[in-house]
């Protein structure tokens, strides 16, 4: 099983992952960093939230 890590001290709010995989993440309406939605991802969004790791361009978002 998939289980994702956001860090918030390194996210720069750029919404890649809300874009990405808006069923897992979203952004905080006070400073836009990650919100973790889903610690582990619903079956089908493992790939997209693969595509969203790699794309975030702080390295906010980790997969174990």
């Amino acid at each position: 099983m998939m289980k994702i890590k956001a860090d918030t001290s390194v996210c720069i709010g750029a919404g890649m992952c809300v874009l990405t995989a808006p069923d897992v993440f979203d952004q905080s309406d006070e400073d836009g960093t990650v919100v973790l939605l889903q610690e582990s991802p619903p079956e089908g969004q493992e790939e997209a939230v693969r595509r969203a790791v790699t794309l975030c361009p702080s390295g906010a978002l980790s997969v174990e």
